[in-house]
């Protein structure tokens, strides 16, 4: 029962207009009538608005009676339409008629309470009789549209199939010139004025309506099921006054009825076919199928044979406007490379980048971690600052994309209305959730997720049901129309079609595209006033407007195809607000894709210390990737799961304590070169509301970013799993202002370089999206970028040396000392360097030194490899192969040439199936080495013939030449080399791809090292120097075994960084 407000009976209130809008005729008498009837506390004079649906007879008596009062009370008929779903957005639409001065005095307030107004002639109960006529064909045709439905379904047809047949056919078109027909007066309005005020919801089609809800199976109550036992009831109450047999609205009647009698009055009126699914036992509902991904691509047609990315290129050239990217996460920039990113949207840097004059920037939003009300406020500023740097600049000309999740979540409408309410009117609104990298197509409107080899209905998968940002439609039309409550209906939507796209190229794209009516799509006018009647002074007609583009893609070049339509179409003028994902925006400019990035290709090899992993994403997807990561890398990897219950629903204290337990952990573990997982704990907390679950996700991300602060070691790369995560990490934990897009890591993975103003400047940011990648993509990248157990192999720093035109000292090492003096040295002059060991060295430091000399270029900065030298026993050198050496020398030099090719054969065979550089002698060097000595006698020097021969039968990596040179010290005259020699060979080497090594190089002067580099060599071997420098300090007094360590380190280390400066290696590393 209606409340009438208590200040009625105030004869002194001060009321003009009494609006009533109750259920029945039965509430509106009591209101008006009853023992608190407003009708005595009414002033003369003032208006009264029936709003509610009632009989036109009923009308007609009550303004009789109202006349009786003798107050001059003014009564106007105003039934509404429209529904819970347009009352909820103030859309109504009021069906009014009355005296032309009850319509005046009225005007003003009914205007206020609709989106729009009819105005129809012929006095009180006309409105209502318009209205009764509305409801009888709607309901009518949703009684229509059940059974229609119901027995498509009982022949065993795909219902949705058949619902798009019928909407793309003749099934809708119903014709309303039969109310010509009926030959009936009510009152005397003219049937054709009944004709066009039907209500727009008629105007589509209640087909297309009401149908989907049955095919989703959801009865959600937009407009309830007993309105229409209501409402049919009065139109059959109205026929039998007229006398009128209404026979199909009398039958629809019955059909309401007993859907309400079985329980389902409160139901949208949609649930009306559930009484034939209870007579039939077959379901109407219509669920996309999933479909195997192969078959349905196959059944496209090919594509646009010529790819237009040369197209896109030139047009750009010439039509010079900038694209704008606002991208609600930072995964938008999956697809793009050398772009900037901006984290802040002031004047300033805006105008920086329009005088840049780029193709395009991205700004970060991050609105998708944000409220409806804070995105759409947010848009607005960002909208309104972009139109004042433009202008700043002048001749800027750009365009907005609202990069957007390709799995349809997000703040849509809401921030393309925020747009469009700055930027002003467009031609169109496109909607392109295509994205590749990702899975996703949109094939027939209907936007589908791959999973492994089948095409999922977006609205069946994990992301439809994302607490903030859920949605049920899997096609877009109506998708749309979900998201905007009806606003935009499904039916009013258009689309690019694949077929257009591969049969009709970029030209039928930019035709398709020029005959969209602009329109205005943002938030309608409050009140667009239809007069159909001689009352003009209420305002003119106002064409409905509205145009909305989807665009269907199943590959890179439909998209490159509609980029390049869509660029013509912006040319002759037209400008559209893009709503897409990543991959339009790439195809838009024009991108080249290049390989993904590896550390090496951004030169962070030499970093110590670990990476670090944060993950936040809760999508099932991202947590059997980190499940897989946990597997694949538990061995090198250091976790730390933090509880999401802790920093969301516990006390402060319990919360603070949490995020410095995980920041103190992860500063330990990256210290320690340790790849580092953060992650929250995988239970899915969630709110009652969207906003409730928005706050949770902010308490968690907040913490994130705390213990990303905290953590004070610079890591070797960071990567942020998911877009909020990745958001926040970025912009409040690195405080990063502006970031270059490098590339990717992976296939719609972006890889970051942060700007100088963060807090880890140049540090690469991967930027992981939670939907993206199979099982095992995210434990790939984090393999790809995981600190190598080397920086490098010997081979590969022969081969930098051999192209940088320098050579890497070999150290022989006995001890720790030693060890710690080449790695000490190297990393101070930057300088790759090889921990060598002799046999005798191996034979009394063992294993434990070996061990030593690998741990020790696994923690160094700069590329260090361990290679053991001078191997001349095959037992020794197979037992050797397994103690993790880099590479070996396979010393024969002691037997024939043939058996010297035997031996050095099987043992290369052997090492390079372990990936191990192989070098051999040939000749024999003369001189003392670890008190092994070569009489001059028996040394000789490297024969070219036999080394073409070696090479070729052995397969040997690197040759050590024998030119003169000589282990241990030379004689008084000097060192007589042989530099022709070396020449000759280094020439036959390097056709053969083997590096060219020199033994015995303690005593070489200056002049000697610089001609054998420039002859090819790559590698000298230094330990003369090196072990008397340590010799000398022993002999030095030291106050305790510590000192004289420190000492001998030193002593030894001087001598190794002269040798790196001496043979150019230094600052090469």
């Amino acid at each position: 029962m209606a409340h009438v407000e208590p200040r009625l009976h105030d004869p002194s209130g001060n009321v003009d207009a009494l609006v009533i809008m109750v259920t029945n005729e039965a509430q509106a008498e009591s209101v008006l009538f009853g023992d608190l009837g407003a009708v005595k506390a009414l002033p003369s004079g003032a208006s009264i608005i029936l709003s509610s649906t009632v009989s036109p007879g009923f009308v007609i008596q009550l303004e009789r009676r109202l006349k009786n009062e003798n107050k001059n009370l003014k009564l106007v008929d105003a039934p509404v339409s429209g529904g819970v779903k347009r009352a909820a957005m103030g859309t109504l639409t009021i069906i009014a008629s009355g005296t032309d001065e009850a319509l005046t005095s009225s005007g003003s307030v009914l205007s206020a309470l609709s989106e729009k107004l009819y105005i129809i002639k012929g006095g009180c109960g006309s409105g209502s009789a318009v209205k009764m006529v509305n409801q009888l064909l709607a309901g009518v045709h949703i009684a229509a549209s059940a059974e229609a439905m119901a027995i498509g379904a009982r022949l065993g047809l795909n219902t949705r199939k058949l619902f798009d047949f019928i909407t793309n056919s003749g099934g809708t078109s119903w014709d309303f010139d039969f109310l010509g027909n009926l030959g009936y007066q009510l009152g005397s309005i003219l049937v054709d004025q009944a004709r066009r005020c039907r209500d727009e919801a008629l105007l589509h089609g209640m087909f297309q309506d009401r149908t989907p809800h049955m095919l989703d199976n959801d009865y959600t109550p937009h407009s309830a099921l007993n309105i229409f036992v209501k409402d049919l009831g009065i139109v059959s109450h109205e026929c039998a006054s007229y006398k009128v047999p209404l026979l199909l609205s009398t039958v629809a009647h019955q059909l309401f009825m007993a859907a309400s009698a079985a329980g389902w009055g409160r139901y949208d009126d949609a649930a009306v076919v559930k009484v034939y699914e209870t007579i039939t036992g077959v379901k109407v509902e219509g669920k996309l199928p999933v479909v195997k991904k192969e078959e349905v691509l196959c059944s496209l047609p090919p594509e646009w044979p010529s790819d237009p990315i040369d197209d896109i290129h030139a047009l750009d050239q010439s039509n010079l406007k900038t694209l704008i990217v606002l991208d609600d996460d930072p995964t938008g920039t999956q697809t793009v490379h050398d772009i900037e990113v901006l984290t802040e949207w002031n004047v300033e840097p805006l105008v920086e980048q329009f005088r840049k004059r780029p193709k395009c920037f991205f700004i970060l939003t991050n609105s998708r971690a944000l409220t409806s009300e804070k995105a759409t406020a947010l848009i607005k500023d960002i909208c309104t600052n972009l139109r004042n740097a433009a202008n700043s600049v002048g001749n800027i000309d750009y365009t907005v994309v609202l990069r957007g999740d390709s799995t349809l979540r997000g703040h849509f409408p809401e921030e393309a209305d925020a747009a469009v309410s700055v930027l002003g009117e467009m031609d169109a609104w496109i909607i392109c959730p295509f994205f590749l990298q990702g899975g996703r197509y949109t094939i027939d409107d209907i936007h589908y997720v791959a999973d492994s080899d089948c095409l999922v209905p977006a609205g069946d998968t994990e992301f439809a049901k994302d607490a903030s940002f859920g949605y049920k439609s899997s096609n877009l039309r109506e998708w749309v129309e979900e998201k905007t409550l009806g606003r935009i209906p499904a039916s009013s939507v258009t689309s690019i079609s694949i077929q257009l796209l591969r049969k009709g190229g970029p030209d039928a794209v930019c035709m398709r595209l020029c005959s969209l009516e602009k329109v205005f799509l943002g938030q309608p006018p409050r009140t667009s006033l239809v007069v159909i009647s001689s009352f003009d002074n209420f305002g003119m007609e106002e064409k409905p407007k509205g145009s909305t583009c989807i665009v269907n893609a199943a590959s890179e070049r439909d998209m490159a195809v509609f980029a390049a339509g869509m660029i013509q179409a912006e040319r002759k003028g037209k400008h559209f607000l893009c709503r897409t994902a990543a991959s339009f925006v790439s195809a838009r400019i024009g991108i080249i894709p290049k390989a993904p990035i590896l550390p090496k290709d951004l030169g962070i090899n030499k970093e110590k210390n670990g990476g670090l992993i944060v993950v936040g994403s809760y999508v099932p997807k991202t947590t059997k990737q980190v499940e897989e990561l946990k597997l694949q890398c538990g061995q090198i990897l250091k976790s730390i799961e933090i509880s999401v219950d802790k920093l969301a629903t516990k006390s402060l204290e319990e919360r603070e304590k949490e995020i410095k337990r995980a920041a103190e952990m992860a500063d330990v573990f990256l210290r320690a070169s340790k790849d580092t997982l953060i992650m929250t704990s995988r239970e899915l907390i969630t709110g009652k509301s969207p906003s409730e679950s928005l706050e949770i996700n902010f308490k968690v991300s907040s913490a994130l970013v705390e213990i990303v602060r905290q953590i004070t070691t610079r890591p070797r790369y960071i990567l942020a799993k998911g877009g909020i995560t990745s958001s926040d990490l970025a912009t409040k934990a690195l405080e990063a202002k502006c970031a270059k897009v490098v590339g990717q890591a992976l296939a719609g993975v972006p890889l970051w370089q942060l700007g100088p103003e963060s807090r880890h400047p140049g540090v690469p940011y991967i930027v992981f999206p939670g939907n993206v990648g199979d099982t095992r993509a995210l434990a790939d990248v984090v393999k790809s970028w995981v600190r190598p157990v080397r920086l490098s192999s010997t081979k590969e720093l022969l081969l930098d040396a051999e192209r940088g035109g320098y050579a890497v000292g070999a150290f022989n090492v006995y001890n720790l000392e030693g060890v710690e003096a080449v790695v000490a040295a190297a990393e101070e002059e930057q300088s790759p360097a090889i921990l060598q060991i002799h046999p005798s060295a191996l034979k009394q430091g063992g294993i434990p030194l070996v061990a030593c000399c690998v741990a020790a270029a696994t923690q160094a900065s700069v590329p260090i490899t361990v290679h053991f030298d001078h191997g001349s026993s095959k037992k020794e050198l197979v037992d050797v192969l397994e103690l993790g050496f880099d590479s070996v020398m396979v010393d024969g030099s002691h037997l024939t040439f043939k058996d010297n090719i035997t031996y050095t054969k099987s043992i290369s065979l052997l090492a390079h199936s372990k990936n191990m550089m192989v070098e051999a002698e040939l000749g024999r060097l003369s001189g003392t080495e670890d008190d092994l000595t070569v009489e001059d006698y028996e040394a000789k020097l490297t024969d070219i013939n036999q080394a073409l021969e070696f090479i070729d039968e052995t397969g040997i990596d690197a040759l050590a030449v024998c030119i003169g040179n000589v282990h241990g010290k030379y004689p008084a005259t000097g060192p007589n080399l042989r530099l022709d020699l070396l020449r000759e060979l280094h020439n036959l080497c390097s056709k053969k791809g083997v590096l060219v090594v020199l033994h015995g190089a303690s005593g070489l002067s200056e002049k000697l090292i610089k001609e054998c580099i420039e002859r090819g060599v790559t590698k000298f071997n230094v330990n003369t120097e090196v072990r008397k420098a340590y010799m000398e300090a022993l002999s030095k007094p030291g106050k305790d075994l510590v000192h004289v360590m420190s000492n001998a380190k030193e002593a030894m280390k001087a001598v190794v960084a002269e040798k790196m400066h001496l043979f150019g290696s230094a600052g090469k590393a």
